[in-house]
Order: structure tokens, then sequence, then C-alpha cells
């Protein structure tokens, strides 16, 4: 029997779900969900690692950082005159992604190219396109490095979990202040930021442990009310002016102690020889030294 083709129409053509076929159809596009879901909820880091991956490549490809070039093509019949031009990508610039312990680590090639300047201040579009807070840029051999901190909401900690313990200060899940090894802290925000309360989250932990603290508050604030219950706590201009040049003197009276030391080793710390650490607290340090002169000798 022959199959008259012409004879076939849409209106002809009838499709027909029965309830199994729906059920498995239904089934089977739940299970692609679950599948996913479970996928980004177990591996959230690599998720979020392609998601960043993407943006980056959309960066690049909006704001028009990459070169073409004319090329010619033939048809797929060589005798007929079917040749055409068409733009591929002659220049892309390399970026380098890496995600590891909470930080991301973004390197991006400089050739000396037209885009060098873009390539080259990357960290205001980093920050606001990947939710991320740069933590170092670093200017190598033919490459900048962009480090970054991520998802600062899923590693806070608790209050009570800022410990001072073996030289560090736990300040997040993925990150710590290495104080023995890293002595300064400049803390920076805005009005209404929060300054005031990390700093006396890290009082706290600090005085649980065996440092010896020197708190100055020219502002008369909220860190002067620390005076109540503990010592070494200045805010008038002559008491933080004296604070300062006592703690002065006692550092270098402290560094010729530790040279006559018999176990001292040139540069090891105080906590090599099992001295206590000496911590400084000084809140509104700049407009306090825009507003008043210390000493030459101590400035």
């Amino acid at each position: 029997r022959q199959f008259d083709i012409s004879r076939v129409s849409l209106s002809t053509i009838e499709t027909v779900w029965s309830m199994k076929e729906l059920i498995c159809l239904l089934g089977s596009l739940g299970f692609s969900g679950a599948m996913l879901l479970l996928y980004i909820h177990f591996f959230p880091d690599h998720w979020r690692s392609l998601w960043h991956r993407q943006k980056l490549a959309r960066m690049i490809l909006e704001n028009h950082w990459y070169e073409v070039k004319q090329t010619q093509s033939e048809g797929f019949f060589k005798d007929l005159n079917s040749s055409r031009t068409r733009e591929t990508i002659s220049y892309f610039p390399k970026i380098y992604y890496r995600m590891k312990e909470g930080l991301l680590s973004i390197r991006v090639q400089i050739s000396l190219g037209k885009y060098q300047e873009q390539l080259l201040k990357l960290e205001k579009k980093l920050e606001s396109g990947l939710y991320c807070e740069l933590v170092e840029k670093e200017l190598k051999d033919s490459y900048v490095e962009y480090t970054l901190l991520y998802d600062m909401i899923a590693n806070r900690i608790g209050i009570d979990e800022v410990v001072a313990e073996n030289g560090t200060l736990r300040l997040m899940k993925n990150q710590v202040w290495a104080y023995d090894s890293l002595p300064h802290m400049l803390i920076a925000g805005g009005t209404g930021g929060g300054k005031t309360y990390f700093l006396l989250t890290i009082i706290e932990a600090l005085l649980k442990s065996d440092a010896e603290l020197f708190i100055l508050d020219p502002k008369n604030a909220d860190l002067a009310d620390l005076g109540t219950v503990m010592p070494h706590v200045y805010s008038q201009k002559e008491e933080i002016s004296a604070c300062v040049e006592d703690f002065y003197e006692r550092m270098i009276a402290r560094s010729k102690a530790m040279k006559e030391m018999p176990n001292y080793k040139p540069g090891e710390n105080y906590a090599y020889l099992g001295l206590p650490p000496n911590f400084l607290i000084f809140d509104e340090y700049v407009a306090y030294m825009g507003a008043n002169r210390f000493p030459t000798s101590i400035e």
C-alpha cells in the first residue's frame, strides 16, 4: 500500500497524550529540577564560580574590550560566487579565575594594548558586579592580580566567636588578623557603618587574652565609657598626648630589654620571648592628628 504524502495536512495530525506519558514528562522535569537544586545546595562554590566566570566574560563583551578581524568564508559550492565576510575575534583578554578559602583571585593579563587602562582599574566593577570586597591589588610581571573576599554574609561569625589566641584574632569564618606578624590595623568606613561596634568587639576579645590595652577616644564617646571598667582609657587632649608618648617609651624600653634576653633571636618578636602584646587603640586618629600636633620627637 502506497502512502500519499500530499494528503497529509496539519489538520489530520493529532497528538494524543496519555496519562502515563504526562506523568513521565512531569516526573522528568521534577527530577531535573530537584537535581539542579541539590547541586546548588551541596556545591554552592562551584555554582558561584561558574556564575562569576560568566559575568567576567560578559563584562569583556559588553564593554567591547576585544578585537575582531574580517575574514572571507567560502560557500559550500566553490563554483558559485557565494563567499561572505564575517567577523572573528583576534584578541580577547586573558583572565584567570580561582576561588579558594573564601577568596577570589582574578588575574588579568596586561599586553600594553589599548584596553590596558581599563583592565588596570577593575576593582570597582569587580566589587559591585561580584558582590565582593577588594582585599589586595598587586601588579606583577605582565598581569595584575585582584584578591577579593566573597560571600561575606555567609562567613560572618557571632561576637562570642571572635577569639584571640596564638597571636591571631578570628574576624570571620575565613578571615583572621594575625597581629603577631601584622601588628597594625586600620579600620575605615562611613558614618554609621559599625566601626565602633567592631572596635568594641576587638577590645572584648583582647581583654580575654593576656594583652594590655591603651584606649584613646578624643571624641569622648562610646570608647571613653570603658574607663569605668578598665584602666588606660583616655579622652582628653593632654591625657592622649601623654599616653602616646608613654606608649612609645614603653615600646623602646621593651625592645632594648628583649635584646638582652638569653633566648633573644634576631627577626623574632615579643611572642617568641613569651611577652604579652600591647595594643594602642586610637579612635578618630586622622581627625585628631589634623586638629592637634604631637611633639616632633614622637610624631
